[in-house]
């Protein structure tokens, strides 16, 4: 949790219980029980037209943890502070963290029901910017497993802030880091509405060619089915494709390029063997 938590800033009591148990309840308890000894810390977002879910936060011992085992100098009180605070007063950027770290989860909720499949890595923004040299700075990175099988891919979460053109404008960047020699993997872009999803399709059209991979799904989608047969390739066509399917080729590691993934990369290789499979008793 201490290693999730710094990872991906924030994650909700129900994102939570999903990735590491199988009771809502019980997990609350253990949630509660942390904050208690100062491991973790929470927040509950107040917004226009209500409060948010409760959110957690690393606090003063999990941060001091992550930094000591990463050989690194544990966070002020100050520093760690500050660090709360600007997640709290986020605004709309907390709905983008969390939409962002609900897909990824949804995919480990996904691999438990399908047999040899996984998330074989999560990375936050930051992560995969440092990877690739900072020339792309998708929203986040994956890659998922399927049998034999691995599909890198870079995310674009789209709330539906920006104009299409200005989304479509990311692509360039995907462009040239592939011919920098980084990774051909396909960019995906989750839309809140089918709406927007046709407009963002037609406006690719009349853009001409990509020089990218990039396929679309819609939120509701994802959250029904995240690794099955709902992702629209650009210049494809209607056809909607898995994401073992996609073009994603891992390709192999160098100073633009992550490589395949590791097995600690694996978002829950503290689990274990089984890693989600054995989900529910950490």
């Amino acid at each position: 949790m201490a290693q999730l938590l710094h990872d991906h800033r924030t994650l909700t009591t129900a994102q939570i219980t999903t990735i590491l148990f199988t009771s809502a309840r019980t997990c609350r308890n253990r949630l509660e029980g942390l904050r208690t000894l100062g491991w973790i810390d929470s927040f509950i977002p107040v917004r226009p037209g209500g409060r948010l879910p409760l959110h957690w936060l690393p606090g003063p011992l999990s941060a001091r943890y992550v930094a000591l085992a990463a050989g690194a100098r544990p966070p002020t009180a100050k520093a760690l502070r500050e660090q709360q605070d600007r997640l709290v007063a986020a605004g709309a950027h907390l709905a983008h963290i969390d939409a962002t770290n609900q897909f990824f989860i949804d995919l480990i909720a996904a691999a438990r029901t399908t047999p040899g499949a996984r998330l074989a890595r999560w990375w936050p923004a930051a992560t995969i910017a440092s990877a690739t040299g900072r020339r792309v700075h998708p929203d986040g990175h994956g890659v998922w497993e399927d049998g034999d099988t691995q599909v890198g891919w870079f995310l674009e979460m789209d709330l539906g802030t920006e104009s299409l053109p200005v989304l479509a404008g990311k692509m360039p960047a995907y462009r040239r880091l592939r011919e920098a020699g980084g990774p051909d993997w396909p960019v995906l872009i989750l839309l809140p509405s089918p709406a927007r999803e046709t407009h963002l399709h037609q406006h690719l059209a009349s853009a001409g060619r990509l020089g990218v991979w990039l396929a679309t799904a819609t939120h509701t989608q994802t959250r029904s089915d995240p690794a099955g047969p709902i992702w629209r390739l650009a210049g494809n066509g209607r056809r909607r494709h898995r994401l073992v399917d996609l073009p994603g080729h891992l390709g192999a590691t160098g100073p633009f390029h992550p490589g395949a993934p590791t097995p600690v990369q694996d978002p829950l290789y503290l689990l274990g063997p089984m890693g989600g499979q054995r989900h529910g008793e950490a």
